[in-house]
């Protein structure tokens, strides 16, 4: 897999065939996305025509890491169909122009800082997504990157965006760095920098999960580059069309819940049978996600493997869902 950073001129198509995706796989990928998006299979084509742009040049796409595990980033980078065929991340990454991104770049050092620059100060513009929380207690001095403070950071390029992704629980929220005691003050990039983002017009939209499902990310990208806005948002800035439903209202096991059949324990006949897991624990009924409709990989998702849902995608989530495990 190939990952370019600052070569925003190549052809996308012939770019994608290098790298082994033929034109009846990314057109696969394109239906994913549509279906994700809730636009159905037929709206394919336009999201690839989004994806291509119709020119040679790629959107610019700057990533920024704060206070976080990189599971968000891990996710995404592992992420497969379900027939293999090919990686939403080596799709994705050849139909954008990734300028910056920590964990994976090659350039390190005053390289990488010098690609940064280049990329916030490009006349073209960039879209930005932002992993993690802030830390904001110490005047953001409990996390540095480049000998620079995370809220400095943020605070600098985020205004300069066309639109800010945060992706992930902590970047929305804060996540688990905000629980209680919540030392370093974290605060996702709404509590952060909202207000400094509402002031420049830069339109923030979160993807929260912890991990997310990779296909928002890739979804809200294509939205974006489709309608150079962002997409309807509910009351905690998600994308109505991925959290316009709660987990509970979409689950497998919604029908057992209905004709009161609940999972006494984990290894009782019930969970055998596939019972509800809501006497368990499952904060289903209290969370906003699309997890049983978009599967993980295209393969399953945590209630369908037998496991609670934890509210991952709400904020405050570790505070206010816990305990996680009751019965």
């Amino acid at each position: 897999m190939r990952f370019a950073v600052g070569l925003a001129q190549d052809n996308v198509e012939e770019r994608l065939e290098l790298n082994g995706v033929n034109r009846r796989q990314f057109m696969k990928y394109c239906t994913a996305i549509a279906v994700a998006m809730g636009m159905g299979p037929g709206f394919a084509p336009s999201v690839a025509e989004a994806l291509t742009g119709g020119t040679d040049k790629r959107p610019s796409v700057v990533y920024l890491h704060n206070a976080e595990c990189t599971g968000c980033s891990e996710a995404f980078l592992r992420s497969t169909g379900k027939d293999q065929e090919s990686c939403l991340d080596s799709l994705l990454f050849d139909t954008i122009s990734l300028e910056y991104q920590e964990t994976i770049m090659a350039a390190a050092g005053t390289a990488a800082e010098e690609a940064l620059h280049a990329a916030v100060n490009s006349p073209d513009g960039f879209i930005c997504i932002v992993e993690g929380g802030i830390p904001m207690a110490d005047n953001g001095n409990f996390g540095r990157v480049g000998n620079r403070n995370m809220l400095d950071i943020n605070k600098e390029i985020l205004p300069k965006a066309k639109v800010v992704i945060a992706y992930g629980t902590c970047a929305a929220y804060g996540g688990i760095q905000a629980a209680a005691p919540n030392p370093t003050g974290a605060k996702g990039i709404e509590g952060a920098l909202g207000a400094l983002l509402k002031e420049k017009k830069v339109p923030l939209i979160n993807i929260p999960g912890c991990p997310p499902n990779p296909i928002n990310l890739v979804s809200t990208i294509t939205y974006y580059l489709q309608n150079k806005t962002a997409p309807a948002l509910d009351d905690q800035g998600r994308p109505l069309m991925f959290f316009g439903k709660s987990v509970h209202e979409q689950c497998e096991r919604l029908k057992h819940f209905e004709s009161n059949e609940f999972a006494e324990s984990f290894d009782s006949e019930g969970a055998r049978k596939g019972w509800c897991l809501y006497q368990l624990g499952c904060k289903g009924p209290q969370t906003y996600n699309n997890c049983p409709s978009a599967l993980f990989n295209g393969v399953n998702w945590p209630v369908g493997a037998g496991h609670p849902c934890i509210g991952c995608s709400e904020p405050n989530f570790w505070d206010q869902m816990a305990p996680f495990y009751e019965g």
